[in-house]
C-alpha cells in the first residue's frame, strides 16, 4: 500500500492532476501553419530577378528612389539638386542594402513584398535576403543606366507617377501592358 501512495504521490507532483487544465488556465489558441511560398530553382538560385516579379521590383525601386531624392531636396529647401548631387544619391538609392525586400505568396501568386508595394498581409511568411537584395540592386542600377540620370530626375521632379511611368510603364518597362497600380497610401500631413 505504501509503495502505490508513493507512486501515486510521485505521478501527481511530476504529471499534475489535469484539473489545472480544466478549471484555471485559458483553452489554448487554435494553431494555424502558414507555409513559405515554395521557390522555383530560377527563383532560388538566379542572378537575375524573375520575369514575373519585374514589375513589383521595379515599383519598389522607383519608391526608393523617389524617398532617396525626396530627402536630399529636403536638405536644399526643396530646389533642384546639382547634377552631382542627383547623381550620387542615385548611386546611393541602388548601394544601398534592400533587405527590407523579399517574397510571398499572396493569393496563389508570388510577389515581392517591402516599403512602397502594396503586397503586405497579416498572415503571411516573408522569404527575404538571399538573392533578393542583390537582385534590386542590379535591377536598380540598370534602369539608372539605360534611364540616364538625368532622365530620372527629371521625371522625380514631376512627381512619383511620372518616375514610375518612366521606369515601369513605358513601352519595354516591366510592367508594360499591365495596368498601372496605385501607389500606397501615406498618412495624409496637414498643409497650410
Amino acid at each position: 500500500m505504501r509503495a502505490a501512495v508513493a507512486a501515486w504521490l510521485v505521478l501527481t507532483l511530476l504529471g499534475g492532476t489535469g484539473a489545472e487544465d480544466t478549471c484555471g488556465d485559458p483553452p489554448a489558441a487554435p494553431s494555424r501553419s502558414i507555409p513559405a511560398p515554395q521557390l522555383s530553382p530560377e527563383e532560388l538560385l538566379s542572378p537575375h530577378m524573375p520575369q514575373s516579379l519585374r514589375c513589383d521590383a521595379c515599383h519598389a525601386i522607383a519608391f526608393q528612389i523617389e524617398e532617396q531624392l525626396r530627402k536630399a531636396e529636403g536638405k536644399v529647401g526643396k530646389k533642384a539638386l546639382k547634377e552631382s548631387d542627383y547623381t550620387e544619391v542615385l548611386e546611393r538609392s541602388c548601394s544601398q542594402d534592400w533587405e527590407s525586400y523579399g517574397v510571398l505568396e499572396q493569393d496563389g501568386e508570388k510577389r515581392l513584398s517591402g516599403p512602397g508595394l502594396r503586397t503586405q498581409q497579416p498572415l503571411s511568411v516573408l522569404v527575404s535576403g538571399g538573392p533578393w537584395p542583390g537582385r534590386l540592386s542590379k535591377l536598380c542600377h540598370g534602369y539608372v543606366g539605360e534611364r540616364g540620370e538625368a532622365r530620372i530626375y527629371g521625371a522625380h521632379r514631376r512627381g512619383p507617377a511620372a518616375l514610375r511611368e518612366l521606369l515601369c510603364h513605358g513601352d519595354k518597362g516591366p510592367c508594360a501592358g499591365r495596368q498601372q497600380r496605385p501607389e500606397p497610401r501615406k498618412a495624409l500631413q496637414n498643409e497650410l
